[in-house]
């Protein structure tokens, strides 16, 4: 009902005012909400939002748009009643941030939607809560936020970044807005959402910028030597024509704003007040052409109206490369350390908010003190913008990622020890193992007997390996019925002149379906009954099996040569070890080298980290591993458990070498001799699979630049031939 009214016989252009704030990039999400180090960039979201509203509340005719949430719930508390009752209909997407598409997972992302809109209803009711999906500036998008979108009810999406080669076909066809099909499974239209491919990125048309950060001169319509507006006025109708050629319908859209724009609103609602005025003055002399406010929700309205057949799409639109040799495929893996918090993060969010519900709200204040999940939920909905678990963020900023993340650890802990001795019945401390990752645990080092609990916050039971680092050399555990469960102290063969590390002492255990379960560790006297494990020695070729597999090495080069799948009766000959593309530094072509965002090779064969590996083997009764050394930086483990229907690997690379001036980007890769005709298969957000082909895309004849980065794909859970 609050849409402008448009002229059916004309060619509608609507401009839509927004700003482009990022929750983290190059300062922290605080340093941007404030505006400190202006030196690194301009930028300050509290004068932005409070600039806006005063120039909307100047002019009911003005319309905005804002996307990021988490800067807006900064600001809200600070507003008086008045300012607070201006602030309605600005929202589209509705997310917390605006989330990374290809290195985010399923449930985060509707972590950080569900946080945003949850605010904006509790603000706004009904009426507050976006139909428009905002998805401007993610480098590639995938299919499965596409479904979420239409699952949640958003009318459309838009977006700003698409493959430089798609874009120009689909411009040719009159093709950049589309029916995108999100899920093959659901039955249409469940998951089909009408996207848009915006004409400018998220950016206005050249020469029409008028923010405090743009140096396009303003619009000049008094008399005098300065006068420019018809000049502009006429720039302004032939972009317009131009993209009128391009889209469908008589009406097109205009993002007129940019990077944190809007800072002084009243520079481009001047300026716009007047290109609208000057326009439309012109339709007295015959122009056809219409300008106003608008938002992407009134746009949709008309291409609605419109009522035409829209063409079908059903991949997705990764990889994304803004030219011949810019694949933005680099990111897929930069961070990963970060990358990995993250996850973990959002997997413990999930028993937080599990036990929080389970144990009701004394949860929240028991025996251990106040714990609460918001902080880490609010952390977690952060991490998910497009330069957080992307990784494209500078270091000082991926440093406060993370220590929003272990913010919100330690409130969570809190309230999990609370549910925990709750639901358990027991007030005996408890104490969490965080670093485990680097096998340290000092109740598990220090204590000679204690008991480890296991929460599952899966709908099913579970089996777990359990490895906890322990200074006695033989232990006795028992499962929650008090029965003995197989456990084995790893002796690593010991260093000469080093103080002894702890050992890792592992054993099977398992937790029901949304349950927990209590093993008791009690360590024996030295010389206990059990048998120490063995590390084989002598020529014969190396293998590690269990009742399923059976794995062969190469006797020289300690690399993976064949896998066995045992009650089948088949084998497999497969070959994996590490290799390096040595990094692009760019060119006069295209600036941008090999980094953060763009993975670009400087040759496609890559060089072996080693020729061979140093190996070692270990045989107990509850693992098999085969140890390999490639070099100081890189080295694995393969790893065989009972009853595992498949081979474990677990690499370390780190720190990579640069000191000889080559940047390194390292992979791991698996040979074998299947014939898959350059088919493989992805994840999208860990929820569905598409089909890849190499040097392919299902949407248009692809012109391939780039023969290894242009075949890389956003992997969050799986990928297989």
């Amino acid at each position: 009902q609050s849409c402008p009214p448009t002229r059916p016989d004309m060619l509608n252009v609507h401009l839509v005012p927004h700003t482009h704030d990022d929750v983290g990039w190059l300062k922290t999400v605080d340093q941007y909400y404030y505006g400190v180090r202006n030196q690194d960039q301009h930028a300050g979201v509290q004068y932005i939002l409070d600039s806006v509203v005063a120039q909307l509340a100047a002019d009911p005719s003005r319309r905005f748009i804002y996307a990021e949430v988490a800067f807006l719930a900064r600001w809200w508390p600070q507003q008086d009643e008045a300012t607070r009752r201006l602030v309605r209909q600005l929202f589209v997407g509705g997310g917390w941030c605006m989330s990374d598409e290809a290195t985010a997972h399923y449930g985060g992302a509707l972590e950080q939607l569900a946080l945003g809109r949850r605010f904006l209803r509790r603000l706004f009711g009904h009426c507050g809560t976006p139909r428009v999906a905002w998805q401007i500036d993610p480098f590639g998008h995938a299919r499965d936020l596409a479904a979420t979108f239409a699952q949640m009810g958003y009318d459309g999406l838009f977006l700003g970044r698409v493959d430089h080669q798609d874009k120009w076909q689909r411009l040719q066809r009159r093709e950049l807005e589309l029916l995108w099909r999100g899920s093959t499974s659901l039955e249409p239209p469940r998951a089909d959402i009408f996207t848009g491919i915006l004409p400018n990125m998220y950016n206005p048309p050249a020469g029409l910028c008028w923010d405090q950060l743009c140096s396009d001169p303003p619009v000049v319509d008094g008399d005098g030597p300065e006068r420019n507006v018809d000049a502009v006025v006429t720039s302004f109708l032939q972009a317009a024509a131009t993209q009128a050629q391009q889209y469908r319908t008589n009406h097109i859209i205009m993002t007129m704003g940019s990077d944190f724009h809007y800072e002084n609103a009243h520079l481009w609602f001047k300026n716009l007040d007047k290109l609208i005025a000057h326009t439309n003055a012109r339709q007295a002399n015959g122009s056809r052409v219409h300008a106003l406010y608008s938002t992407p929700s009134c746009y949709l309205r008309e291409l609605n109206r419109a009522n035409l057949t829209w063409p079908l799409k059903t991949d997705d639109f990764f990889p994304y490369s803004d030219g011949p040799h810019q694949f933005w495929t680099g990111y897929f893996s930069s961070r990963p350390a970060l990358k990995g918090y993250e996850r973990l993060s959002s997997g413990f969010l999930q028993i937080c908010s599990q036990l929080e519900a389970l144990a009701g709200p004394s949860a929240r204040a028991g025996p251990y003190g106040p714990g609460d999940s918001s902080v880490l939920r609010e952390a977690v909905a952060v991490a998910q913008h497009h330069d957080a678990v992307a990784g494209t963020e500078r270091q000082h900023v991926a440093n406060d990622y993370a220590r929003q993340l272990a913010k919100g650890w330690d409130s969570c802990q809190v309230l999990v020890a609370n549910a925990l001795s709750l639901l358990g019945g027991t007030k005996d401390p408890l104490v969490f193992c965080n670093g485990l990752n680097v096998s340290v645990c000092p109740l598990s080092e220090a204590t000679p007997q204690f008991s480890v609990i296991l929460y599952n916050p899966l709908a099913r039971g579970v089996a777990w390996p359990v490895r906890l680092p322990v200074r006695g050399s033989s232990y006795a555990v028992t499962d929650p019925q008090g029965q003995p469960v197989p456990s084995q102290v790893s002796l690593e063969p010991p260093l000469a002149h080093l103080e002894p590390p702890p050992l890792p002492l592992l054993f099977q255990a398992w937790a029901p379906p949304l349950g927990f379960s209590t093993f008791g560790v009690k360590q024996l006297s030295p010389g206990g009954p059990q048998d120490p494990p063995r590390w084989p020695s002598g020529d014969t070729e190396p293998q590690i099996e269990n009742e399923h597999l059976r794995v062969l090495f190469d006797p020289v080069t300690g690399h993976l040569r064949e896998i066995q799948n045992l009650a089948k009766g088949i084998s497999l000959p497969v070959f994996q070890s590490f290799y390096w593309y040595n990094a692009s530094a760019g060119d006069s072509e295209s600036s941008q080298a090999s980094g953060a965002y763009i993975f670009r090779p400087n040759a496609s064969t890559p060089l072996p980290v080693a020729k061979r590996a140093a190996t070692r083997l270990l045989k107990t009764a509850v693992v098999q591993e085969l140890h390999q050394n490639f070099s100081a930086w890189c080295s694995q483990v393969l790893r065989l458990r009972p009853g595992q229907p498949y081979l474990e690997l677990e690499w370390t690379v780190g720190p990579i070498p640069v000191a000889d001036g080559l940047g390194k980007e390292v992979i791991s890769r698996f040979q074998t001799p299947l014939r898959t005709a350059g088919r493989f298969y992805t994840d999208s957000n860990g929820r569905q699979v598409l089909e890849r082909r190499r040097d392919y895309r299902p949407t248009w004849n692809l012109s391939q630049s780039e023969p290894v980065a242009g075949n890389y794909y956003p992997v969050n859970t799986r990928i297989f031939i």
